[in-house]
């Protein structure tokens, strides 16, 4: 099986064009109003011969804000728990936010390993946008541009090396694969359930 990577965030950080970028694809909607990714989007993504799942999730808010808030931190909760390495996207645009803050001190609390890359930084002049996110007590920060690349080779450089080796296909059991859909309403738990069993 895959390692898990989740990407997780305050809305309008840049998630879905990180995922984007990584898993090549355009699967995850993207858009400069905030609030566009409300569940978990799962995609494949391969870096120097590693693959991994990776898992774009929707924007961590409170319920004052968006009426989906409890949902959405729930599916946050949820693909943190299923994931074997976490990246935190921060808007090196914006700056600092409380939500940052309040993300950071959640993946505190978690043996996992944790980058934290601050996006919207379009080239190395812009690296001074980093200073401030210093003030998090985070010990190394990527600048990142997920709508441009810079940095994001960097990035997924170390991030495969943190990720727990693959079981080899020879030691697997031979057997058929199996297909299977899971369907359902919105919001009835497809996500966790397909989480729980992988």
């Amino acid at each position: 099986m895959k390692p898990i990577v989740a990407i997780v965030g305050r809305p309008n950080v840049g998630k879905s064009a990180f995922f984007n970028r990584v898993t090549k694809t355009r699967k995850a909607l993207v858009d400069d109003f905030p609030g566009v990714t409300r569940d978990r989007n799962l995609g494949d993504a391969l870096w120097n011969e590693t693959a991994f799942t990776l898992v774009d999730t929707g924007g961590f808010v409170d319920a004052d804000e968006d009426g989906f808030a409890e949902q959405i931190r729930y599916q946050v909760r949820q693909a943190i728990e299923a994931a074997d390495l976490i990246v935190l996207v921060l808007d090196g645009k914006g700056g600092v936010s409380p939500y940052d803050t309040v993300m950071v001190d959640l993946l505190r609390g978690i043996t996992k390993p944790v980058f934290y890359a601050v996006n919207k930084i379009d080239g190395p002049e812009l690296e001074d946008r980093l200073y401030e996110f210093y003030r998090l007590g985070i010990d190394r920060l990527f600048p990142v541009s997920a709508e441009h690349g810079y940095g994001v080779a960097d990035l997924l450089d170390d991030l495969v090396k943190s990720l727990p080796t693959l079981v080899s296909d020879q030691c697997a059991p031979d057997v058929a694969a199996i297909s299977v859909a899971v369907v359902g309403r919105p919001n009835v738990g497809k996500s966790s359930l397909i989480n729980r069993v992988l």
